[in-house]
């Protein structure tokens, strides 16, 4: 979440800057008049209570006086009773403010970077570059979609997963399941390599830190929960949506200093249906944007190594979740490939994660950025490999991925036949019929020619 300092003119917030982020979000700007507005009113009853506060000590000094000099104190007992209850009510309207303030607070978005394309259509994302193997064209070719080839090389079961799961259910069976693990594990290697630190977290996470790290709206409709008992709400442990959620609470109040940073995790999600390895990172607030560019690199020199085209977009900024100040995406065939992004303090701030020597000049808290970028959702790019890496008789292996199979293949043949009712044999069927029409009329108008002639 963004500093409540922001929101304090008096204090070197800039309100102008807060809309402008709102703006260019196409979030409502009111709401940093209404933040500013429960911040004031929050500030008068805490002080209201202080200054009851002032007064029972007043009392007490008095009660105090009068025992000392044996008289009755009953009137200043009572007074001092009733000026507690008074203190009572403020300190829980404060607090109870604190937190509407604090709820407010959380759905204001991160500042949006001055290079982010301002629009609210993902049609108006930014192509920032392209890549393709050296000598290859880019187009939809006539090939296998990438279930077929699965299909053909025995390496999935939809219909099983279908039966489980329900609609676009399947299993990874044999090669295909080893060749989406060659990805996984080529992943962790690769960063490994880079100095990432693999971490597999945990896949629950406790409410208070759940709270931390998604979204107020997400509780109710998009978390899966588990209670271990009905009367303690702080037993109940979120299923997480990412395993950037329990990865960033790691270091959840801690203080790191410049020794620490930066710290490279490397991690392995396998939520929602497809598995992705992670690259997470804390680092120098000064360092967080040379940070983003470093590991979007990482990710498309992942993908160069696997030789399949992407191009690389900029996000556009009604399209930004509330954490990112700036997203790259990565997209291949299937669209999304790699999602990059620099979250500054947004998250770290949430978690009190301090950064930095302590100094009595500061007049802020100083916080380390943080920031994420998935190296290779594997499902997808085993998509992008099968159809980019099959042949009339089977697929070739990418050559980074064979030591991490079984016999380090080369090329896996193809074993079982299409149904006649895939995908391209529909299309072959739909243009075979329509060249066949073409051929007969072709025919007919002959004959009509010739018929004309005698």
């Amino acid at each position: 979440m963004l500093d409540l300092l922001d929101f304090q003119e008096e204090k070197g917030g800039d309100l102008k800057k807060l809309r402008e982020s709102q703006k260019r979000r196409y979030a409502p700007q009111p709401i940093i008049d209404d933040i500013v507005a429960l911040f004031e009113d929050h500030k008068k009853t805490k002080y209201a209570a202080t200054q009851i506060g002032s007064k029972i000590n007043g009392k007490q000094k008095e009660i105090g006086q009068k025992k000392k000099a044996k008289e009755d104190a009953a009137d200043l007992m009572k007074e001092k009773v009733d000026l507690e209850k008074e203190k009572k009510v403020l300190e829980d309207s404060a607090a109870e403010k604190e937190e509407i303030l604090t709820r407010k607070l959380k759905t204001i978005g991160n500042y949006v970077h001055d290079s982010v394309p301002v629009s609210n259509d993902e049609e108006n994302n930014a192509i920032v570059r392209t890549w393709k193997p050296e000598g290859s064209t880019v187009e939809k070719r006539d090939c296998l979609s990438h279930h077929e080839v699965l299909t053909r090389i025995d390496g999935y079961d939809p219909e099983r997963g279908v039966k489980v799961v329900g609609h676009r259910g399947y299993c990874l069976t044999g090669i295909g399941l080893f060749l989406n693990l060659a990805l996984v594990n080529y992943g962790l290697e690769f960063l490994w390599r880079k100095g990432y630190k693999p971490n597999q977290p945990p896949h629950l996470m406790l409410r208070e830190q759940m709270a931390k790290t998604a979204q107020l709206e997400q509780f109710d409709e998009e978390l899966y929960k588990v209670v271990e008992s009905e009367e303690e709400s702080q037993s109940e442990k979120f299923l997480i949506a990412t395993s950037e959620q329990p990865i960033s609470a790691l270091h959840d109040g801690e203080w790191l200093q410049d020794a620490d940073l930066p710290i490279k995790l490397v991690h392995r999600g396998s939520i929602g249906g497809f598995e992705k390895i992670e690259q997470f990172l804390f680092t120098k607030p000064e360092d967080s944007w040379k940070a983003f560019d470093d590991m979007i690199a990482v990710s498309e020199e992942f993908y160069q190594s696997l030789q399949l085209p992407y191009q690389v977009v900029s996000i556009v900024s009604g399209a930004l979740n509330n954490a990112a100040a700036k997203k790259y995406d990565l997209e291949g065939e299937y669209k999304e490939l790699v999602s990059c992004s620099n979250c500054t303090d947004y998250q770290s701030r949430e978690l009190n994660i301090r950064y930095g020597a302590k100094s009595q000049t500061d007049s802020r808290k100083k916080h380390p950025h943080a920031l994420n970028a998935t190296l290779c959702a594997t499902e997808r790019a085993l998509c992008c490999v099968l159809e980019n890496y099959q042949e009339a008789e089977g697929v070739r292996v990418p050559n980074v991925l064979r030591k991490y199979i079984p016999g380090a293949p080369e090329f896996i043949p193809y074993t079982k036949e299409l149904p006649k009712d895939s995908t391209s044999q529909k299309l072959r069927g739909k243009g075979d019929g329509g060249a066949k029409q073409k051929v007969e009329a072709a025919i007919n108008q002959a004959a009509d020619k010739l018929a004309a002639l005698k």
